[in-house]
């Protein structure tokens, strides 16, 4: 069994989350470190940035170090009726960086469902993107929503594409002030107005929003059934260890041209901005060929570089000193009784700058600390 009191957080998120996961039956995908660049130029607005870095191979093809790993999954997914693939991965993407603006390699871990999903599998994904940031951190929040609730609200009052995207900007945003705006210049009624504007902030346990919700969904139908998926939900929940720690949130807005039903959005304690996002994306599956459908998530791990340290850390036991006439049997003999102690140790001639250790155990002929 491997050591993790020495792991950085975001290696031992691996090792928890893989053996989390095959549990469930998820078996490692492995891809290659780029694509050809047009499958992301075909689904730019699918990517969290569209700022991509290229390259051609040798034979003049034009070929892209990968951002998104869900596209690469879905373009080597067979589709199989009445079967599911599930896989997970831990991967590097390369993409810029909200707060340096400079392209990062970033190692994301997550899983992906995808075939003939039912409703089975919308509750065990969800389900595992609590258990994924309970086994990081005792504190976080996983945050759900519903897109067919605001979509059916807007399909009832036919919106052209414009105005689609500014509604879910503002409710996205939470921002009545300018939702209210923009339903004045496109003269959209009062009464409609006031129902947009009421549903703008809807957050809180799953029991109070699913209590708000029910009068501003009575009139539209398709919105009252998205609003049973989200009661079911709940009920499955509540027999999960995570109920405590799940909201509701209708400002989770992911594009509805590539994602559909459940979204869903984690935050750890201590990190500012949300380290897992998933949901389901039949939409993405039909843009790119599949009949088939699919919900999943992704847990970015560099964002756990940032989380509080837990107490005094190092990265060994014991510096053990020896020197040029220390025979290096007895470097291997003390090496040895070290470790059989249950300790770490690391053997050097001098003592390393950055390294951070418990005590020091010196062997050296000619000299003593």
């Amino acid at each position: 069994m491997i050591d993790q009191t020495y792991l950085r957080p975001e290696d031992r998120a691996v090792l928890s989350l893989r053996t989390l996961y095959r549990q469930y039956g998820y078996l490692p995908f492995k891809m290659s470190k780029f694509e050809e660049y047009d499958l992301y130029v075909q689904n730019k607005d699918f990517l969290v940035s569209d700022r991509i870095i290229t390259f051609n191979d040798m034979g003049g093809k034009l070929l892209a170090l990968k951002p998104d790993v869900t596209l690469s999954i879905i373009k080597n997914v067979e589709n199989r009726a009445g079967c599911k693939q599930k896989v997970c991965y831990s991967e590097n993407v390369y993409r810029v960086s909200p707060s340096t603006h400079h392209f990062k390699e970033i190692m994301q871990t997550g899983l992906e469902c995808i075939g003939d999903i039912d409703t089975y599998d919308l509750y065990e994904v969800i389900t595992l993107a609590a258990a994924s940031l309970a086994c990081i951190s005792p504190n976080y929040v996983l945050d759900i929503s519903h897109l067919g609730v605001l979509s059916a609200i807007l399909d009832d009052l036919r919106p052209d594409e414009t105005l689609r995207r500014e509604i879910a900007r503002c409710v996205g945003e939470k921002n009545a002030h300018d939702l209210r705006r923009v339903c004045e210049e496109h003269r959209i009624g009062e009464e409609d107005t006031k129902l947009l504007c009421d549903f703008v902030g809807v957050y809180g346990t799953m029991d109070e929003v699913l209590e708000r919700l029910s009068p501003i969904c009575a009139a539209h139908e398709a919105a009252t059934i998205a609003v049973a998926e989200l009661t079911a939900l709940r009920d499955h929940l509540r027999a999960t260890p995570y109920a405590d720690h799940v909201r509701f949130d209708f400002s989770i807005m992911n594009d509805m041209n590539y994602y559909n039903g459940m979204v869903f959005r984690g935050f750890l304690d201590g990190i500012c901005e949300g380290v897992l996002s998933g949901g389901q994306y039949n939409k993405l599956m039909r843009r790119m060929g599949h009949k088939s459908g699919a919900v999943g998530f992704a847990l970015y791990l560099d964002l756990l570089e940032s989380l509080p340290a837990e107490g005094e850390s190092y990265d060994v036991d014991v510096l053990l000193l020896y020197d040029a006439t220390t025979p290096s049997s007895e470097v291997a003999a003390t090496v040895a009784a070290i470790r059989e102690s249950g300790k770490t140790v690391s053997a050097q001639r001098a003592i390393p700058d950055k390294l951070r250790y418990r005590e020091t155990k010196d062997i050296r002929k000619e000299a003593s600390v």
